[in-house]
């Protein structure tokens, strides 16, 4: 079910003071910017791990035939690599429409990597978050069931395996261990 919170999304503002701004991406976000930004930084979040339990409806899969994406889901010790952006505030609207079926803004810290892959320096950002309370939150599967929607999933934005296998390269590029992406990537023979 496609639920649009692009008006929530817009009351959201957890840094409208700010001139700029730190956005993390953990799936699409990492390899597929198709925004502008100030600069970019390899980073990663603590206490949350990235898992595809939610649907695609309007991306990479239809409302007949939904895709899976990735979400987070809380995880205690669990570290998340990713992306971060450093954005103005503009970005932010069409962001809204990109994340809209059932993704909310919500606040975290951040902690950047520098070329070493060492830790250096944090600043809060803003990550697009699908909790278990919206309706296109799937939830768990066996993983060979989540390969083969991915494998048969296809929307407006492409194929559902590519978005799981570019997100594969973009984690390996990052140096970022996540045995679910690899898992999942894997099993879809």
């Amino acid at each position: 079910m496609l639920l649009d919170t692009t008006a929530v999304n817009q009351q959201r503002n957890f840094f409208s003071d700010h001139d700029d701004l730190w956005l993390f991406g953990y799936g699409s976000l990492i390899w597929k910017a198709d925004f502008a930004y100030l600069e970019r930084q390899p980073a990663y979040i603590t206490g949350w791990a990235r898992r595809f339990w939610q649907a695609s409806h309007d991306h990479r899969g239809t409302l007949e035939a939904p895709g899976r994406v990735a979400t987070l889901i809380p995880a205690p010790g669990a570290v998340c690599h990713g992306m971060a952006y450093r954005i103005t505030p503009d970005v932010l609207a069409p962001l809204d429409v990109r994340e809209k079926n059932g993704y909310l803004r919500e606040k975290v810290p951040l902690t950047f990597i520098d070329e070493t892959g060492r830790a250096n320096g944090q600043s809060e950002g803003l990550i697009y978050l699908a909790s278990e309370d919206n309706p296109a939150f799937l939830g768990d599967a066996p993983l060979d069931v989540i390969a083969r929607q991915i494998a048969n999933a296809h929307g407006p934005s492409g194929s559902n395996r590519e978005y799981l296998v570019n997100l594969a390269q973009a984690l390996r590029d990052l140096g970022a261990e996540d045995a679910h992406i690899f898992e999942l990537e894997k099993q879809l023979v």
